[in-house]
């Protein structure tokens, strides 16, 4: 079954990097909000790229999707959004979406929908700062990638509400299986290995982490011992399953509550970190303290065969249209789909650009507390390329 897993990956890495050898067509989802501006953005920085980084011919579909959508055509994931970019795109990128903190009748989050329709197994997060700042106030650099599980845990939403005597109680159903746990083991491990291939790319001086790659393993099993306790057996199982990740891989367990406290005192001890669904979500937001903004924090939603690039940040209603938002998620959300789909190098050109632009220290939306524009910071990026 394993063998047979990485048989599968293998395949689509290699047919995912040869459909796109000569084009690249990439799907538009701005949805809500500030994603109507950093999505264009992001659009901007891959058509800066020389031909000769990125030797593909680019292409665009804008699609919609989002709770405005909902609001004017009562659906948030249009059938023809889902139909084009299982025909017509190699991956996609995705802004924001303003999901209700209320149930509304028939409205369901687009970008979950998204993940299930397109098999969107693993919620990929890089954490990146030259200069993080720890809880103690220290500077610490760090190059953290944290795996999501991205379709089972609580996150199945099966709730249900009763009432006794003592009043109203509610239950959630928790999911953990082997396939999905296997599924996200199998990420982690084989893009520590990508991770340690594409710093090969670079300067030593370029590099923040200058060890093996190593996998944590979080979980909570000395309290959840069967459902946490399935996940830490199985991801431990796709290691112990493998000589060469038992060969080039370290692993190291975390339980969850020590796992963030570590984060915050000690961010530079941590190369890729896989956890499930709502750890892996808790944790990554509170990650991007560590690097000053979810502004700058991109991910990519990862299948065998699609990815979706998708900023850490929300829709942002109260900057939308100020032209204030900060781009820089969304650009390296692109660059993570060039890296998945196959160009290294032009994702690797990306990535130094922004950090270029961030090092300046010039430029700076709002939120780093900065002057910027959205409009500016884009244009600096495409300068340094």
């Amino acid at each position: 079954m394993q063998s047979a897993l990485r048989t599968a990956h293998a395949a689509a890495r290699r047919t995912m990097a040869t459909a796109s050898a000569k084009s690249l067509t990439i799907g538009l989802i701005p949805a809500d909000g500030i994603g109507r501006e950093v999505i264009p953005a992001a659009r901007q920085v891959l058509e800066a790229l020389p031909s000769d980084v990125l030797p593909a011919r680019l292409s665009f579909v804008n699609l919609d999707a989002g709770f405005e959508h909902f609001q004017k055509h009562g659906v948030a994931l249009p059938e023809q959004t889902l139909a084009a970019l299982k025909s017509d795109c190699d991956g996609a990128l995705f802004g924001a979406v303003s999901s209700p903190s209320h149930k509304v009748a028939g409205y369901s989050s687009p970008i979950v929908g998204l993940r299930k329709q397109m098999d969107l197994y693993a919620n990929v997060r890089p954490v990146i700062s030259g200069a993080a700042a720890t809880a103690s106030g220290e500077k610490r650099a760090i190059d953290m990638l944290i795996i999501r599980e991205n379709t089972e845990c609580l996150y199945i939403k099966s709730e249900e509400q009763f009432e006794d005597a003592q009043g109203k109680y509610a239950v959630a159903k928790r999911r953990i299986s082997e396939f999905a746990s296997r599924r996200a083991g199998e990420m982690a491990f084989s893009m520590a290995l990508q991770r340690d291939d594409m710093r090969q790319l670079a300067d030593a001086s370029e590099r923040t982490w200058t060890g093996r790659p190593k996998v944590t393993i979080v979980h909570k099993s000395n309290v959840l011992s069967v459902t946490d306790g399935l996940w830490r057996e199985t991801v431990r199982g796709v290691y112990e399953g493998n000589s060469e990740y038992k060969g080039r891989v370290d692993i190291e367990e975390q339980l969850v509550d020590s796992m963030v406290y570590r984060m915050f005192r000690e961010p530079e001890a941590f190369d890729v970190v896989v956890a499930p669904n709502m750890y892996g979500d808790i944790i990554s937001d509170g990650a991007a303290a560590l690097v000053g903004s979810l502004g700058l924090v991109p991910s990519a939603n990862v299948g065998d065969s699609f990815v979706v690039g998708e900023p850490v940040h929300g829709s942002a209603p109260d900057i939308a249209g100020k032209n204030i938002a900060n781009p820089i998620a969304a650009i390296r959300s692109a660059a993570m789909l060039l890296e998945r789909t196959g160009y290294s190098a032009a994702a690797l050109a990306i990535y130094r650009a922004v950090d270029k632009v961030l090092a300046g220290g010039q430029i700076k939306t709002p939120d780093l507390g900065g002057k910027s524009t959205t409009t500016e910071v884009t244009d600096a990026v495409c300068k340094q390329l």
